[in-house]
């Protein structure tokens, strides 16, 4: 499986990116959207984990504009912002999930392979 994760904290990416590794899962981590769009253009990916805030931005732009260059892969957004408008906003712009971190790294697994395996 191969994830496109955009987040821009540094700690927050080398976690992500250790719990995936160890999933056996290949990871490529960014810190901003306009080479998160670039990336997923180039396709190959399986799911895009996104962070709801990049830079002062939501990435619910982002979200759309994954969804305009691929219908079918899914987006799960990975974010401390949980206010109920965060998570209806998100899922409005074509995301199929909404985990709150930090959370387990088994929850984050679970959340990925939920999504995944359709």
């Amino acid at each position: 499986m191969r994830i496109l994760h955009v987040e821009d904290d540094d700690d927050t990416r080398a976690l992500v990116a250790f719990i995936v590794k160890g999933e056996g899962w290949e990871i490529v981590s960014v810190d901003n959207s306009e080479e998160a769009l670039s990336l997923a253009a180039a396709g190959g990916f399986d799911l895009y984990l996104l962070d709801n805030w990049i830079e002062g931005d939501t990435q619910n732009a982002l979200c759309v504009g994954l969804r305009s260059l691929n219908s079918h892969t899914p987006i799960l957004f990975y974010s401390g912002a949980v206010f109920p408008l965060n998570v209806e906003s998100a899922l409005a712009s074509g995301a199929q999930g909404y985990l709150q971190k930090p959370c387990t790294p088994e929850a984050l697994v679970e959340e990925i392979l939920k999504l995944t395996r359709g």
